[in-house]
């Protein structure tokens, strides 16, 4: 259902679709294979359509072996497809080659979007030898279509030919990314360079499965056991509750457990008293994949960048960076550098003023020792009740994770007039995921959208929102289902921290992106645009959060149903910059890593990830009293993910959230219709059928400004 890339990550997976036809005569062989189709089909859900309202996945039915025998068929049938396009002897059309690519691998696009997310959110030992298998086979079938000959010269000849075909816009745009694509895929290769193309992806794929299992692997296996008062010390009534039922569900019953995962270790080393234990629980955060074990992740971060490299000189560029950002906003490193230097500056001589006021606590409370990256958290919110008189524990009464969800709902509608029903008579995969039939104002199926928001072990840190099935109108409407993933501590009820309620926003955009999307093929659609946009409709989406319109009705006391005092909504407000200096010089640190990882020319067998990283942070300034936002041992996004030298992408598409929420708040109605509608059509529904730049420009009426973002961190001096 999205052409024919298959991204083999734990993360990401995009192919193409429909089904393959069977011969009209078949042979006894075939009909004997025929007949052992027919029993897969009926004992697997996925090699049938699902019998569900709107084709909604058959969760309750589904067992890992289901996943690989599809995958298993899904690649025959697509490369049997393909085969049939490329090897044609009719003159090569739009139609008969890339509108007919777009209409290849239904089955493996199926099973590899619900496989790949259960690897993510819901994995387990079967699940993860499954992935190690299939991760560089599915590097190899991608390989065999985007090298194949004969389908790149049938593509290549309606590129050079495409101002002369009559194309309207859409089909134009999906021309010009098949032939990008294709050749950044490696299809002009000839020969050796050919083969030891198709060697590095297939390496590759297997080394960033590796990884991300590792993550969670080791994510999952530390904990912090408390069973006194005194261990307790500064926790908050919420928190103590959450670490009681985290420990009660792992056999700990009357104790109280702190694990990795960061709506338990953040708030702990915002809050616990104990600096021993701040500091055990920081040191082993910060070090994950970092422990010389099993699942030490320094090696596979040095393969994988000589790979990248090598593989960025075999298509003619110096770097992986310098690959990377030739089909991105930001264009070049230099011009993604620049950006984040811009911001460093302020950034650091924020963090600096922010190191200076919590030394002062600390000197007279008679601290006698340095402050060390443990403490910063702890410090910072003393800070902050101490100008503000705000405290995090007084907010997340007000941010009840079942008001938050409706908030976003609220949003949706009032933006672009969607409605939202709860359905309960469709299976999901574990007990706390929820599903949602989502209409259009007249009342139409747009889609289904699951949100998966409580923490658990087998589920990878973080947050992200991904597709079961994304929307095209190839042949007929295919409408899409979306998935929201976050990782908060459960209860009864769900607390939030303020900024887990912004990240639900943030992910509804996401979300949002891929629910709206109403374009003609599955390759330019919803989210399937570049990094340094993708980020765009989901961080604009964050704005509406804090807006009285959406505070007065969904900020609710949890106990009481009154809404948050107006007086503390006014202290909440005034400190939206505080620790942003913090804030930004942690994200930027792993920006400015990412990119010398990536802008390297060369990778030598011996390479010291640590060391590297350590001489970066030395070079930029790093205050010793911070680390880095994502160390790289753990740093899923880009060894894991889809930002490999474009971490900064969020600093990038924050310059056009804060620009574009301008356009809102300058009508004085921060729903306004026409603004809305304008978000709606070049941005949340448009998909990739246009350049990137333009879409923003169409929305806002002209390119962005920095301003409102250096203003919105609080560096606009």
């Amino acid at each position: 259902m999205k052409a024919i890339w298959i991204y083999s990550s734990a993360a990401t997976l995009a192919l193409g679709a429909a089904g393959v036809t069977a011969p009209a005569h078949a042979t006894e062989a075939q009909s004997e294979t025929s007949d052992q189709s027919a029993a897969e089909t009926a004992a697997n859900p996925l090699l049938s359509e699902s019998p569900l309202p709107f084709g909604a996945p058959q969760f309750d039915s589904l067992t890992p072996q289901h996943y690989a025998e599809a995958m298993e068929r899904g690649m025959t049938e697509n490369m049997a497809e393909v085969q049939r396009i490329a090897n044609a002897e009719t003159a090569p059309t739009f139609d008969n080659t890339i509108a007919a690519m777009e209409g290849t691998g239904n089955l493996l696009t199926q099973a590899s979007l619900l496989f790949f997310n259960m690897a993510s959110a819901n994995t387990n030992d079967d699940i993860q030898e499954i992935q190690r298998e299939f991760a560089p086979r599915l590097a190899a079938h991608n390989n065999a279509i985007s090298l194949d000959p004969a389908l790149f010269e049938r593509v290549r000849t309606i590129y050079d030919q495409r101002d002369t075909l009559d194309l309207d816009a859409e089909q134009l745009r999906l021309v010009e990314r098949y032939y990008t694509s294709f050749t950044r895929q490696g299809a002009l290769l000839e020969g050796e360079a050919r083969e030891r193309f198709a060697e590095i992806n297939e390496r590759l794929a297997t080394l960033s499965t590796l990884f991300s299992q590792n993550m969670i692997n080791d994510t999952g296996q530390w904990t912090l056991l408390l069973d006194s008062e005194d261990d307790l010390a500064g926790l908050p009534d919420t928190l103590r509750a959450a670490a009681a039922r985290a420990a009660a569900d792992a056999g700990h019953e009357g104790q109280w457990m702190i694990t990795l995962q960061r709506s338990s270790v953040e708030p702990f080393l915002q809050f616990s008293e104990r600096r021993d234990l701040r500091r055990q629980a920081f040191e082993a955060w910060a070090a994950r994949g970092d422990n010389d074990d099993a699942e030490d992740n320094n090696a596979i971060i040095a393969e994988t960048l000589r790979l990248r490299t090598e593989r960025s000189r075999l298509l003619g560029y110096d770097s992986f960076a310098e690959f990377q950002l030739a089909d991105r906003m930001a264009r070049t490193p230099q011009a993604a550098r620049d950006l984040i230097e811009r911001v460093w500056t302020p950034a650091l001589a924020r963090a600096e003023e922010e190191r200076d006021a919590i030394n002062s606590i600390r000197a007279a409370e008679g601290a006698d020792d340095a402050l060390a990256p443990w403490d910063w958290r702890y410090y910072a919110e003393r800070v902050r009740q101490e100008r503000f008189n705000l405290s995090q524990a007084e907010l997340r009464p007000y941010f009840e994770l079942d008001n938050m969800i409706a908030a976003q709902f609220y949003v949706a509608e009032q933006l672009f007039g969607l409605q939202f029903e709860e359905r309960d008579d469709l299976p999901v995969y574990h007990p706390t995921v929820r599903v949602w039939e989502v209409k259009d104002s007249a009342g139409e199926h747009i889609g289904l959208f699951y949100g998966d928001y409580i923490a658990r072990p087998n589920k990878r840190s973080g947050a992200w929102m991904s597709s079961y099935r994304q929307q095209d109108n190839l042949d007929g409407e295919t409408t899409p289902i979306i998935v929201n993933v976050l990782s908060v501590s459960g209860g009864e009820p769900t607390l939030l921290s303020y900024n887990d309620a912004e990240t639900l926003f943030h992910e509804f955009g996401h979300a949002l992106h891929g629910l709206l999307s109403n374009v003609r093929y599955p390759t330019l659609s919803g989210t399937s645009v570049a990094t340094d946009f993708v980020e765009f409709p989901a961080q604009i989406y964050e704005h509406w959060l804090l807006t009285p319109e959406v505070l007065s009705r969904f900020a609710r006391h949890h106990e009481t149903d009154e809404p948050m005092p107006q007086e503390l909504v006014d202290r909440l407000m005034a400190s939206r910059t505080f620790n942003q200096g913090f804030a930004t010089v942690e994200f930027l640190a792993s920006a400015f890593v990412d990119l010398d990882f990536h802008d390297l020319t060369s990778v030598p067998e011996d390479f010291d990830v640590g060391a590297f990283e350590e001489q970066t942070l030395a070079r930029i300034g790093m205050p010793d009293e911070m680390v880095m936002r994502h160390r790289p041992p753990h740093f899923g996004h880009i060894f894991a993910g889809g930002y490999s030298a474009g971490y900064y992408a969020y600093l990038w598409s924050e310059i056009l959230d804060a620009d574009g929420f301008d356009a809102f708040t300058e009508t004085g109605n921060v729903f306004d219709p026409a603004t809305a509608e304008r978000l709606y059509r070049f941005v949340y529904s448009g998909g990739n059928t246009r350049d990137w730049t333009e879409a923003y420009v169409g929305f806002r009426g002209r390119e962005p400004s920095v301003e409102p973002l250096l203003r919105n961190r609080g560096f606009g001096d």
